[in-house]
């Protein structure tokens, strides 16, 4: 569906031609290919590791954004995120991260932390009320 449609604005004339995603999706393979061509230079076992392949993604992102561009596609847009998706299914569908389980600190510990504050607030009133008898009788 390619077409061309005509905006006004304050006077200034637009042409903004509708996105043709059936073009899109026929060239959004050749950004998955080069990937993939360039991803076999990396150890497989580092795909999880963004340092080692982080030009090579960065260029993988800006063709899938110029080749929706040249569609007149917004980009990210449903069809190329979908693409996308793919791509990291095929690559990187290993890389969980690993969830961090918080555990609470040892009963001494805890109750340590809490006795702090509350010790050092109970000194500072005690000072607090001291000093101010002690202005009293000067």
């Amino acid at each position: 569906v390619n077409g061309v449609m005509t905006l006004g604005f304050a006077g200034a004339r637009q042409q903004t031609e509708l996105c043709n995603e059936s073009l899109m999706l026929e060239k959004l393979p050749a950004c998955g290919k080069s990937f993939e061509e360039m991803m076999k230079k990396v150890d497989s076992r580092k795909w999880c590791n963004l340092t080692e392949f982080i030009m090579y993604y960065d260029n993988f992102t800006q063709c899938t954004e110029r080749e929706a561009n040249n569609a007149s596609c917004f980009w990210p847009n449903p069809l190329a995120e979908g693409f996308i998706t793919g791509i990291h299914k095929q690559f990187f569908s290993n890389c969980t991260s690993e969830k961090v389980h918080w555990e609470d600190p040892p009963d001494e510990i805890l109750i340590t932390l809490i006795l702090i504050p509350v010790m050092l607030t109970c000194a500072m009133i005690t000072l607090v009320v001291w000093c101010s008898k002690r202005s009293d009788i000067l």
